[in-house]
Formats: C-alpha cells, structure tokens, sequence
C-alpha cells in the first residue's frame, strides 16, 4: 500500500469515528500528517508504512506539541523492519505510542482499547494489583502459594500486586488460575504513561535565526514562543498567563505560493486544535488566508502587547469569514 493510500484509509477511519481531522500537511519536513478531534480528545498522528523511519528528533517534536497543545502524539504504521506490527499491541518509538491501523480501528471505531504493549524484552500487559491481591486472599493463598503456581519467586507476586506488569505469559496464567480478568488496558489516549515511562517533555530547539527577531517581539509582546522545526508553522505561542486559552500557530516567511499553502494548513490544523494562526510576511496583498491572520513585520513591531495582536487575528479572520 502506498504512504499516500495510508494517509487516506486512516483519515477515512477517523472520521467515520467521529473525528473532525484537518488537512493532510502535505508539506516537508513535517512532524505530523493530521491533527484530529473528538470532543476533549485531540490527537496528532504520524502515519508511516515502516516505523523506523520515525526519528527521535520527529518524536521530540511531536511530544513538545502533545504538550503546547495538550494532544496526543500517535504513530500509526504498518510494519517495523520487515515484520508486520502485531493488532492489538501498543508499541513505542522515542516515547510516542504506535498502533497498527487495525489496534487504531479497535481503539477508535469498536471502543475496544489494546491490553498489551511492547517493551525490552517482550509483550506486557497492565496488572490490576489490587484486584490481584484480592483475588489471591479470597483464595486464602499466601505470597508464597501463588508463587509456587506460576513458577516465579514471592518477592515477584508482591510486585505484580504492587502494580508491575507482567509478561503476556504470566497474565494468561494469572487469569487461568482465578478464573477472573486481572489486566487493564493501555491508555493511549492519556500518553499511556502507565506503562511507559518517558523523560520529561525535550527542550525546545534554538529559533531559526531568520524568525529571531519576530520571536523577540512575540515575546515582548507577552508571548511564551516555543520554536519548531518540523511542522507546518515556526512557533506555537501563549500568552505566558493564559496558556490554555490563547494559543497561535506562528508562521513567517516571504508570502509566496508555498507561504499561502502553509497558511492554510496553519487554518485547517488551527480549526482541529481550537487555536488561532498568523503568519508574519514583508508585506501582504490581503488580509488573511483561510482565517490565518497576515501580518506584516513592521505592523507586528508596533503592536503593544498580546491582547492588540489577538484583537487583530480575530478580526481578519472574522473578515474573511464575512467576506
């Protein structure tokens, strides 16, 4: 199947889920395809045929933007090396979840989250251990007891009941010896930091020296401007008093064809993400694009403060919208 045919049966599955997805950012280079909404959940997937071409610098940035826009970062693919990825299993690449586009059909269309996970060492599932240890003590079983049946130490079933996860192996013996489900499933959706322990959000990357000067004034403006480098704008920006009420997608560059079309990508990825977009040119023929506000670089230096920049994204794109 072809990247682009992948794209398509993906997007075509999220919105027969409910999703409103925006536009494929079909420009390079590019951290993630789609951004896609359901109610509260918000998700920015990557979709791959083979995983391993997801780096770590991809991952970083798209962690950094699960957390400026409180999304979920997703890979979906179909293969690692020359392996199918397994259904139902939730595998890892540089602390983002991966899911085969049947564990994504499973999750998003019948409900049905995965139970296991891929870490060193094998295929996991969550243990509810104080479902565990309930189950063992209606048995009047000790520690020791319940060690001797699955063939592991008690130091092991005390950690089990502590809340470590266990081997796919182990879960199944687990459940066969109590006749009882004792697994949970992995949360995706909340960055399944239940199973996957992650090093804390990466440091943004340095602004491209081209884009210093509109970040020094976004920020004496009372902007937070967190650089990007692999997404269809230059900076996610909040105002550093109101950072889940008033986020914009920044964008600068000469306004030329390619400057338009990454405008209003900005627009489509800004409608799905509840946030507004500008984009700062030289000079500019129009008011906006798609609802992405334009804004010339001289103008932007005379703007005070956040709230005038705001006043003015909202008026051209409501312009627009009128027009």
């Amino acid at each position: 199947m072809s990247r682009s045919a992948l794209v398509g049966n993906v997007t075509a599955m999220l919105e027969d889920a409910g999703f409103v997805v925006s536009d494929r950012c079909a420009i390079r280079p590019k951290s993630f395809d789609i951004a896609a909404r359901r109610g509260e959940d918000l998700i920015l997937v990557k979709i791959l045929g083979n995983i391993d071409a997801f780096n770590e610098a991809t991952g970083h940035e798209m962690r950094r933007l699960g957390t400026y826009l409180n999304a979920t970062p997703l890979v979906i693919g179909l293969r690692s090396r020359d392996e199918d990825l397994k259904p139902d299993v939730t595998y890892f690449r540089h602390g983002v979840p991966v899911l085969s586009p049947d564990t994504a059909y499973n999750l998003f269309i019948e409900e049905v989250p995965p139970l296991i996970y891929a870490a060193p060492g094998g295929l996991y599932v969550n243990i509810d251990g104080d479902l565990l240890a309930d189950e063992r003590q209606d048995r009047d079983w000790s520690l020791g007891q319940l060690a001797n049946e699955l063939g592991v130490s008690r130091r092991t079933v005390s950690k089990y009941e502590d809340g470590m996860n266990a081997s796919v192996e182990v879960a199944m013996e687990l459940e066969d010896l109590f006749d009882a489900p004792l697994t949970s499933p992995v949360s995706v959706l909340e960055g399944a930091d239940d199973v996957h322990e992650t090093e804390a959000t990466p440091d943004d990357p340095e602004a491209d020296p081209d884009d210093e000067e509109v970040v020094a004034v976004l920020t004496r403006a009372g902007y937070e401007v967190h650089p990007t480098l692999r997404s269809p704008f230059k900076a996610v920006s909040h105002e550093e008093e109101e950072k889940d009420d008033d986020v914009v997608l920044t964008g600068h560059s000469e306004f030329t064809k390619a400057a338009e079309k990454r405008a209003r990508i900005m627009s489509s990825i800004g409608h799905v993400t509840h946030t507004h977009s500008v984009y700062v040119v030289d000079r500019a023929k129009q008011e906006s694009v798609d609802g992405t506000a334009l804004v010339e670089r001289e103008e932007l230096e005379q703007l005070r403060d956040a709230a005038e920049l705001r006043k003015v994204i909202r008026e051209r794109a409501e312009h627009e919208e009128a027009a």
